[in-house]
């Protein structure tokens, strides 16, 4: 494969891997992808589904938040696996295996899934500088246009430098949360039961909407592009050996940084259910709603503003791996190589003129509701991600020595048919009303 055919090829193998060296210092070459994959797990989506369930049914939800996030651990190991056993990103290896109308399709569909998930940044950064600076909401998300800057300033500096940027917003993110639940004082008994399932998520429709909505937030498809390209950004010898010691230091890395994706998300939910729940406020479904509650009711002047930051680490956060993930779809699918400026003007324009129009609308309060929408709609792009990633990863005429195991395939094509019937259920759900 030529350097104009790799994938960021400009990044690609441009992080030194230290030869003959002890395995936390190899181990700390290989930190780094894993935590911006973990970054889509905690954006601003996430935060509209968790608060909606969290407020409307307390700890309930808190075992769709952790099967979500094994089920994008054993998705991301395998997306990492196609990145390094074959050499290929998700999108290049659907368009060097499938005929060219599916290409097209799948190309639109993932297109759909980072417009979905682009929308839910630009709110959520909008909400954020809103709460923080008052800024009317109409003209935050005109405003987000400005991330594009943001990301070239940063991708000057190196693959390595925009890694610690995510990681030192991840950290800003945690801490915050830590401090929110020190003063929510949640139930722990209670919350250490909502990890258990239960059926009433299933039978129960509301809860089924909102569940969909956590799950199409946490197993995101973009991030399965993402992971399959960014694990190539790793400068390591090309024998069988190296390459699959490099795929045990990926998957370590990613099963790491989504343990803080599933800490993030599960203490946001928490948050909800203890600050409004518990208390009668089971109609808190909107973010600025919560921003506003959090004070009066946890008695801390600090939570609203602690909040605030932490929303809008997220949302940035969120900017940069949705760009990138954008940049490695049209490259993967088309071939197509544009400047990166521009394709995130195309993305960001796009996502600012269905937000615009619904806020213009129906106001300020319609903000959240499309939100979750997204949400949804990320959920039920999801299978046209998955399913593909399984099938490549266990073919061994693309994958070679590197062919997923039988039991790993196994279970991912059950995780493939859980969200295949979620979705569907909840698709059948919406016509019979």
């Amino acid at each position: 494969m030529t350097d104009s055919a790799r994938s960021l090829s400009d990044s690609f193998a441009s992080v030194p891997v230290p030869k003959d060296a002890g395995f936390w210092r190899t181990m700390f070459a290989f930190v780094g992808p894993g935590w911006l994959v973990a970054v889509g797990y905690m954006d601003p989506g996430n935060w509209a589904t968790d608060i909606a369930g969290g407020s409307a049914f307390g700890y309930t939800l808190l075992s769709v938040v952790l099967c979500s996030n094994l089920m994008a651990i054993v998705l991301q190991s395998l997306a990492a696996r196609l990145g390094i056993g074959a050499g290929l990103d998700l999108a290049q290896a659907c368009r060097a295996n499938t005929s060219r109308p599916v290409n097209w399709a799948l190309w639109a569909l993932a297109e759909v899934a980072i417009i979905a998930c682009d929308l839910a940044e630009v709110l959520g950064t909008a909400i954020a500088l809103k709460l923080l600076f008052g800024l009317p909401l109409l003209y935050g998300v005109v405003l987000t246009v400005l991330d594009v800057f943001l990301i070239l300033a940063l991708q000057r500096y190196g693959f390595r430098k925009l890694e610690a940027f995510i990681g030192a917003l991840l950290i800003v993110i945690a801490i915050c949360f830590g401090f929110e639940l020190v003063w929510a004082n949640p139930d722990w008994a209670a919350a250490a039961g909502g990890l258990i399932p239960r059926p009433e998520i299933v039978t129960d429709p509301a809860k089924l909407y909102i569940a969909i909505g956590i799950l199409g937030a946490t197993v995101m498809p973009h991030n399965l592009y993402l992971h399959s390209s960014i694990v190539q950004t790793r400068a390591y010898e090309a024998g069988e050996r190296e390459r699959r010691r490099a795929l045990t230091l990926a998957t370590i890395d990613s099963t790491v940084a989504l343990g803080l994706a599933f800490f993030i998300n599960a203490a946001i939910l928490i948050l909800a259910a203890a600050a409004f729940h518990v208390a009668g406020r089971t109609d808190v479904a909107d973010i600025e709603q919560a921003h506003e509650l959090l004070a009066p009711m946890l008695g801390v002047g600090a939570a609203g503003v602690v909040f605030a930051i932490a929303l809008l680490a997220s949302g940035q956060n969120s900017t940069v791996t949705g760009t990138l993930a954008g940049q490695i779809v049209m490259e993967g699918f088309l071939n197509i190589r544009l400047p990166v400026w521009l394709r995130r003007l195309v993305t960001r324009a796009i996502a600012i003129v269905p937000a615009v129009v619904v806020v213009g609308m129906s106001g300020e309060g319609g903000a959240t509701n499309l939100l979750v929408l997204s949400q949804v709609v990320l959920s039920l792009q999801l299978p046209f991600a998955v399913i593909p990633l399984v099938l490549l990863t266990g073919n061994r005429r693309v994958m070679g020595a590197f062919v997923a195991p039988r039991w790993l395939i196994a279970l991912a094509w059950a995780i493939a048919a859980v969200i295949v019937a979620l979705n569907g259920y909840l698709l059948w759900g919406t016509v019979a009303g």
